[in-house]
């Protein structure tokens, strides 16, 4: 979630103990400032350890190098990249699909040009390819368009119209619906290692708010999802507010559904779900639907946003309408097929869907994090094993959604629950599962004992009811191909209060034993021992061998290397805040780069540097011998700032090339960039030397030589 849309409010709404309080638990005061090197270590798997025995006879590799020279902080309108990189902007927003249209700095931004166009801050990506032979010169670039900058897009006109009380210009409204969604460009490199995209590609597709879609799986025709759109439940319009983002291994991408709550509002009787996920009472947040009415509104395409209960069913009006919304939603790159929600993967804000280990003859699994405060972590497991036959093959054309059917429709959702020892277990969301008070998840939401499809709908509820772990904001994640280690950043909480002080609730009334009584405020602990844990850190886990188990432990805290709670010893040269992104870039040989991306507010680093994508190679990291944190006083060098970002943005969606020689970041909402307004190609490194129309864009960092990035 991007900070600048980040509502405070959001929170979980149940007792279960806080993250905070497990890693109290599991961490010492006195053992993390000594940097984590004598915990509990015969009660963890050492990682450490683990992750360096990469052949299968035990032979421990060299690990890779970080070859490039940490770069300082910055704070200028301009990308900072090391020495003997270069970094070019590429299909900033507003970028025309098609062949023969243009951007020019001042151009007013219409419903009919902006369906066409690049849309706006970029998030989540990954490249697919069209032909194994030139996977790294030429591939369809998916990319997420997670919310609108409303001064930006309607800078020419001064800014938007009735943005606080009154009625939306309907056409700002649809140029908006369709300024979300998920942009699908091919984009090329020529001989001089300059990339740009290509207009009029038969892959140029844009999907936005508007645009109809499937729903698959439990949810699918349930009487939840029926609306006066769709009777039959099979169909809803639009995705939106997509952050992170997934892929799978044949061929797809997934936009991921997370910030979108209130894009709705609902004035009347609220389902529990609604109270549940933060669908606002009074207003929604760009108000779509005071256009309703209009004279040229088209099949509800405003009112639809209202989910005020006013017919007698469910299929007179949109009471559905967000039922149909939450969800991962996988698209087909190499085709115009129409995009479908994958509901078993479970409905909550998703921040991403990261895949497991991959491993033929065992289930298909993806991770997803709720990106608010005290929510949780999950897992999908599929009914189905993995067969690689199934396998993307770029440059044919098949149904790649059919199999993604296979796999995504029919499996089981889990929730964690994380412990103090540094194990943790999976949790089935499933009808019959026992909740914590001993009745079945079924009976304790109110539901049919076979109601797959309720469960879904009520995710956030069956997980508060199953007794999840709550943590402090999981965003992204990222896994190791070869070991399976699974990171993920838990970007701060700023709901602290002193360690061992009773926790505030948000709730009191009667209604405890429905919705539950979620934390308002939770206690600080001897790993985070910040009133407010503005810094964040990072985990990881491994799966264990035993059924839905698995060990965990700190991998990284964030701070000031000024903080005294700075138990990694971070340096003026790594120092970061709130981690975001991640990517785990595989290099061969059961090794990689574990890249990581900010979206720091934090009071002691905003003053150094703008948001930041920093590298760390966990395989040189040495055998831990303990539970954490990995990156500590002994190794913290080993973790390098790679790239600064320009002033008021958020350093974000990443991924490199097949060969690794290009890597590719978002540069998403920028104060005062990129500096040419009217150019779709140029420096990134450059700073405008005035005023600048801002726009979110994609940048490409290579080496001067031509060489695999990094190392």
């Amino acid at each position: 979630m991007s900070k600048e849309i980040e509502d405070h409010r959001l929170l979980n709404t149940s007792r279960n103990k806080p993250f905070a309080a497990v890693l109290a638990k599991h961490v010492s005061r006195r053992d993390v400032m000594r940097g984590g090197l004598s915990m509990a270590a015969a009660s963890m798997l050492s990682f450490g350890g683990a992750a360096q025995a990469l052949a299968s006879n035990g032979t421990q590799k060299t690990p890779l190098t970080l070859a490039f020279e940490a770069v300082h902080g910055s704070l200028t309108d301009a990308i900072v990249v090391p020495e003997g990189y270069v970094a070019q902007v590429l299909v900033p927003w507003g970028t025309p699909l098609n062949d023969g249209d243009t951007w020019q700095a001042d151009q007013p931004m219409t419903p009919e040009r902006q369906a066409v166009s690049v849309g706006m801050h970029h998030d989540g990506m990954a490249g697919f390819a069209l032909d194994a032979d030139n996977a790294s010169r030429r591939f369809v670039l998916a990319l997420n368009n997670e919310y609108i900058d409303q001064e930006a897009l309607w800078a020419p006109q001064d800014g938007p119209t009735n943005v606080e009380s009154g009625k939306r210009p309907a056409d700002e409204s649809r140029t908006e619906i369709n300024a979300h969604g998920v942009t699908m460009v091919e984009v090329e490199k020529d001989a001089n290692g300059h990339w740009a995209h290509v207009p009029g590609s038969a892959y140029n597709r844009r999907l936005t708010s508007a645009t109809v879609m499937d729903i698959a799986g439990p949810v699918a025709g349930s009487d939840y999802v029926k609306t006066q759109f769709s009777p039959s439940g099979m169909q809803t319009r639009g995705t939106n507010n997509n952050c992170g983002n997934g892929v799978t291994p044949w061929g797809t991408y997934i936009a991921c559904e997370e910030n979108w709550p209130d894009i709705f509002v609902n004035r009347g009787e609220r389902f529990q779900d609604d109270a549940r996920i933060g669908i606002p009472t009074d207003k929604s947040r760009y108000g779509w639907d005071t256009s309703a009415g209009d004279a040229s509104e088209d099949n509800d395409e405003f009112g639809r946003f209202d989910i005020t209960p006013r017919g007698e069913h469910a299929a007179d009006d949109y009471r559905n309408e967000a039922r149909s919304f939450g969800y991962q939603v996988e698209v087909d790159p190499y085709s115009d097929a129409l995009a479908v929600k994958r509901t078993a993967l479970g409905r909550f804000r998703h921040e991403g869907c990261w895949l497991g280990k991959l491993e033929a003859g065992q289930p298909v699994v993806y991770y997803s994090g709720h990106d608010s405060r005290n929510e949780y972590v999950y897992k999908y497991v599929s009914d189905a094993l993995w067969n690689p036959a199934d396998a993307n093959r770029p440059g044919e054309e098949y149904d790649r959604l059919a199999i993604g059917s296979r796999y995504m429709d029919n499996g089981t959702l889990y929730v964690a629950r994380f412990h103090a020892d540094g194990s943790g277990e999976w949790l089935a969301l499933t009808p019959d599962a026992t909740t914590q008070d001993g009745r079945t998840l079924a009976v304790a939401l109110g539901l049919a004992d076979d109601d797959h499809a309720g469960i879904i709908i009520n995710t956030c509820d069956a997980a508060d009811f199953m007794g999840a772990t709550p943590m402090d904001r999981p965003e992204w994640a990222a896994v190791d191909p070869t070991s399976g280690e699974v990171y993920l950043t838990l970007t701060n909480n700023t709901q602290r209060t002193a360690e061992e002080t009773t926790p505030t609730f948000t709730n009191t009334g009667d209604d405890i034993e429905q919705l539950g009584v979620g934390y308002g405020t939770a206690p600080t602990n001897a790993s985070n021992p910040r009133a407010n844990n503005e810094a964040g850190h990072i985990i990881r886990w491994r799966e264990s061998r035993l059924p839905n188990a698995f060990t965990w432990e700190v991998f990284v805290f964030g701070a000031a290397a000024s903080d005294v709670d700075n138990h990694s010893g971070l340096s003026e040269l790594n120092q970061f805040a709130s981690p975001d992104g991640l990517w785990f870039d595989e290099r061969g040989d059961g090794q990689g780069i574990l890249w990581i991306q900010t979206d720091n507010g934090y009071g002691g680093l905003t003053e150094y540097t703008n948001d930041q994508l920093l590298a760390v190679v966990p395989n040189g990291l040495g055998d831990i011998q303990g539970t954490g944190p990995v990156v500590n006083n002994s190794n913290q060098q080993q973790l390098k700032r790679f790239a600064v970002g320009p002033n008021g943005s958020e350093v974000t969606g990443i991924f490199a090339t097949p060969d690794k020689t290009a890597l590719f970041i978002n540069i998403q909402h920028p104060g005062n960039w990129p500096a040419d307004g009217g150019a779709l190609v140029q420096d990134a490194t450059i700073a405008a030397s005035g005023q600048v129309r801002p726009r979110a864009a994609t940048v490409v960092i290579q080496k001067r030589d031509g060489g695999p990035v990094g190392v």
